[in-house]
């Protein structure tokens, strides 16, 4: 069972910074598909970014892309989504995912239902 819990999530002005966190336990060392998915009240899920633990490159979706960067720490078994230039619609619950799947990390963009393990959340709000 891979157990993730995020970090790192706050209140900020548009135009700041934040770096979320995601530490996954429980998969005894094998590599993972990660993401990051948001979700705001009243709208539907959003994938943001992915990474293969392996190495290999990463997605980023069009809506973030040039402000948000996804990196890992192996060495820590820890995701980091870095947000800059933050606006008001990055506003959202943000949730770290995984699946030891390759394949999550394959498609053209970030299907939720093929990220089996989820986290709770990190809540990111940005005011105008």
């Amino acid at each position: 069972q891979v157990r993730l819990v995020e970090s790192g999530g706050a209140s900020v002005e548009a135009g700041g910074s934040l770096r979320l966190s995601c530490a996954a336990s429980g998969y005894a060392d094998r590599y993972m598909c990660m993401g990051w998915f948001r979700q705001a009240p009243g709208k539907e899920r959003e994938g943001v970014a992915s990474i293969y633990t392996a190495g290999g490159g990463s997605f980023s979706a069009d809506t973030v892309k040039g402000r948000f960067t996804i990196s890992r720490d192996n060495g820590k078994n820890t995701v980091y989504l870095q947000m800059d230039s933050l606006r008001p619609e990055d506003t959202a619950m943000y949730h770290c995912a995984a699946d030891l799947n390759v394949a999550a990390c394959l498609e053209d963009t970030m299907n939720e239902a093929s990220f089996k393990y989820w986290g709770q959340g990190t809540q990111v709000t940005v005011s105008s």
